[in-house]
């Protein structure tokens, strides 16, 4: 064993067990849509006099986060999203009218001086009187003749004409409830003022101390959300213009402890700097959280058994090997999410099984480099063979992941809501999977192949001897690229077909892309979709689009409905149904629809951007753009089969969509690498030759590799429901039509691109910058090779 061996041993052994520590000792965190519960998104709005920035956001978050917990939600979570977007999570909360009640009212508090004994109708606004003060007092009038004065019923009922607001809820800083048993007042409520607003309390106050005692206009209301909440006297001892300062307010009365703090809460909690409105809500029930959780773990189990068993049948005892280095990935990975705090979300956990087939990747590049080595020299030592295939494999295996992070970092910064999960287990498996391959699959086999054993008997260790599939190829040599163009037409007319289904039959966007309510019922009874259908029609909802979900359960999808609505569409089902459970329940303002559609297609527009930019660096102009022009044909194609389908185009789509983005330039690169090594190397024969080898070496990759995703999508389309049956459908179309384009779009476009094109072309292998012009870099040498020769 040499020390790179030993080194590379003793990492993966204590990272594993690091990792083994971490997952006995921590769980996971779940986010709403796999522990159930309900998430609103409240969007902050400006008013006359504040505008609804980072600051005001962040002071109406910690407004109604000690609204929550004074109230008593377990553990709920609160964070701003935005410069005004604030993120409301409620576990267990499954009805959006009892989440309304836990936020609380979301109008602002004001503070308005009484202008006497209202007239009108409640909620009426009257024109401002003549004289709103005593005429013996030395208050000024107000005349303003554009002033309204809102008439609203005091605490008993009775109407009370109330000025303009002179103080709004952001100025409270703090409301108590407290028991005055000294001066004998029983539960009393006291008010604390920030500095600017207590300098307004004060000449409130001191304006109502003018009038006498008793006057309706001595009085101070408290306005929550136009109800008066409180209408306190000002206390006779306090004179004209001198007002109350604020830490010596008192509220008084024939308050019992709980009606104290109830209004100290309300002042309190009640005093939002800015207006908020929903923007999206989404409740989950428990069971569906449940099942998908279940449903992951068995496609997860299913498809990595499916995965392991491939790769050791292919490559014998270096893929078993791998297959224990696949473990380890699962493993390493799992462990990562829990160290970090991921939030584990439906589309994560979709992402984490998923990366578990997409881990083998590396460790086929460098078996089959390994083989291809063996066949040249067929002589030469396994752990040569090894270590040369690790060295020329380098290069696609970090252009291929690097493609695959920049998906997943879109995902992240672009997505929304838990699509971002997927970004970052995407993320997390990709560089475990580098880990588990480039290091722990790397010990393993290195330590096999010092085995004489192993060496000697090349049926055993897997890469000694070619694959079927190389062997038929070499021996068919089939010519692809002759006439290259012919693959050109095939994959314009399945873009015509694609665009077809686009136009013809339109592209169902969901509730996320165009606002509105999706709401997924179970019944106890069987209900059919026409029966339901006349049942909610009949309750008022004519324009609700019903359809089967599930097992059995019903979706009813509209346009605008509040919480009540929902309520009562769910009573007229149960009427037919019996028991009616809310499974799922998601609500998309119009303006978030707006918004997430806009975004979506701004990131597909930065995801080919950042490719090109990447590939144009990485390679050459021309297979940049031949790699973009393939990857723009996957995405087509694959929402031209949704189209098709009837399916649904919603965020989980587009997290599939992206994905498929960095797989199919993840097939490309691997193909135009070997194309640029050839091409170096060969700079005299022709392009459509080099292409034609480069491509009959890596097609034995591209299938070993989309093997191991496959079968972990099948399995996942089969088990993982609703929930991921869409996403999986997508990238197993996804795949399959990368696989294509990789070959018969890229390659071809390449070499039509290249005709045109006065690029001299690659360096050959060892002639970089850098190097002395006429002399070749000094080849690097094997280390296992002491240089002599005979």
């Amino acid at each position: 064993m040499t020390r790179a061996t030993a080194v590379r041993a003793v990492l993966a052994v204590a990272v594993l067990l690091a990792s083994v520590f971490i997952t006995l000792t921590m769980s996971p965190r779940l986010g709403l849509d796999l522990q159930g519960g309900t998430r609103i998104v409240l969007q902050a709005r400006d008013t006359a006099t504040v505008e609804a920035d980072r600051e005001t956001t962040d002071r109406t978050l910690e407004v109604l986060r000690q609204r929550i917990d004074s109230l008593g939600v377990s553990e709920p979570t609160l964070t701003r999203s935005g410069e005004d977007r604030i993120i409301v999570e409620l576990p267990d909360v499954q009805d959006p009218r009892q989440a309304a009640e836990v936020i609380g009212r979301t109008a602002q508090l004001t503070f308005h001086a009484v202008e006497g004994q209202g007239t009108d109708q409640p909620g009426e606004k009257t024109p401002a009187p003549e004289s709103t003060t005593d005429p013996e007092s030395t208050t000024e009038p107000d005349t303003d003749p554009d002033s309204d004065r809102l008439t609203l019923p005091d605490e008993q009922g009775r109407l009370l004409a109330l000025g303009e607001p002179r103080l709004s809820g952001a100025g409270v800083e703090d409301a108590t409830a407290a028991f005055d048993a000294q001066g004998g007042a029983g539960w009393t409520v006291s008010l604390e003022f920030r500095k600017g607003a207590g300098q307004d309390w004060k000449k409130l106050t001191g304006e109502a101390a003018c009038h006498p005692a008793g006057d309706d206009r001595r009085r101070v209301a408290i306005v929550l959300d136009e109800k008066v909440i409180s209408s306190p006297q000002v206390d006779p001892s306090v004179g004209c213009r001198a007002g109350l300062p604020s830490g010596a307010t008192q509220i008084t009365g024939s308050f019992s402890a709980d009606e104290a703090r109830d209004l100290a809460l309300l002042i309190k909690g009640g005093a939002l700097p800015v207006p908020v409105e929903i923007a999206e809500q989404r409740t989950v029930g428990p069971t569906l959280g449940a099942a998908a959780i279940d449903a992951s773990a068995q496609a997860a189990l299913i498809g990595a058994a499916a995965t392991a068993l491939f790769i050791t049948v292919v490559y014998r005892l270096f893929g078993a090997l791998a297959a224990v280095a696949l473990g380890a990935y699962g493993v390493i990975s799992y462990a990562a999410l829990l160290a970090l705090g991921v939030t584990l979300t439906l589309p994560g956990l979709a992402g984490f099984v998923l990366a578990i087939g997409m881990a083998v990747d590396a460790n086929v590049l460098v078996f089959e480099r390994a083989r291809e080595e063996c066949a040249d020299r067929p002589t030469r030592s396994l752990r040569s063979a090894l270590t040369t295939g690790f060295r020329k494999a380098w290069s696609a295996v970090a252009d291929s992941n690097a493609t695959t992070l920049i998906a997943a970092g879109l995902l992240f910064f672009l997505g929304s809501g838990p699509v971002k999960g997927f970004g970052v287990t995407l993320a997390i498996g990709v560089v475990a999977s580098m880990f588990s391959a480039l290091v722990i699959a790397r010990a393993l086999t290195e330590i096999a192949a010092n085995s004489r054993f192993v060496s000697d008997y090349r049926g055993v260790n897997g890469i000694g001897r070619p694959g079927a599939v190389r062997t038929w190829l070499v021996r068919r040599d089939p010519k692809l690229f002759r006439k290259s163009a012919r693959w050109l037409v095939v994959s314009a007319a399945l873009v015509v077909v694609a665009v077809a289904g686009i136009v013809v039959r339109g592209v169902d966007l969901g509730v996320e892309f165009t606002g509105g309510r999706l709401v997924e019922y179970s019944t106890s009874r069987p209900v059919d979709v026409e029966t339901a259908r006349d049942r909610i029609a009949a309750a008022g909802f004519g324009d609700a689009e019903v359809t089967t979900a599930g097992d059995g359960d019903l979706s009813v999808r509209t346009g605008k409905l509040d919480n009540d609505g929902e309520h009562a569409l769910r009573a007229a089902l149960a009427e037919e149904g019996g028991e009616t459970t809310k499974v799922r329940d998601e609500l998309i303002g119009p303006s978030l629809g707006d918004e997430l559609r806009r975004n979506a297609l701004i990131a597909l527009g930065v995801a080919v951007a950042v490719q090109l930019a990447y590939l144009a660096v990485r390679f050459r102009w021309t297979f940049a753009v031949a790699s973009v022009v393939a990857m723009v044909h996957d995405v087509i194609l694959v929402v031209g089969a949704f189209a098709w389908l009837g399916r649904p185009v919603d965020g989980i789509f587009l997290a599939a969509l992206l994905t498929v983005i960095g797989y199919s330039v993840n097939d490309s690169v691997v193909v135009f690498d070997r194309v640029r090594e050839l091409w170096g190397a060969n700079r005299r024969t022709p392009l459509d030759t080099i292409a034609r080898r480069a491509v009959l070496q890596t097609v034995p990759r591209t299938v070993n590799t989309g093997m191991g995703a496959l079968f972990i999508l099948a399995a996942l389309a089969v088990l993982g429901g609703d929930s991921l049956a869409d996403f999986a459908l997508a990238l197993l179309i996804g795949i399959v039509v990368g696989t294509w384009s990789s070959v018969f779009t890229a390659v071809p476009g390449a070499l039509a691109l290249e005709r045109s094109a006065k690029a001299p072309p690659p360096p050959a292998p060892g002639k970089g910058k850098g190097t002395p012009r006429g002399k070749a870099r000094a080849a690097r040498r094997d280390p296992l090779d002491n240089g002599a020769r005979v």
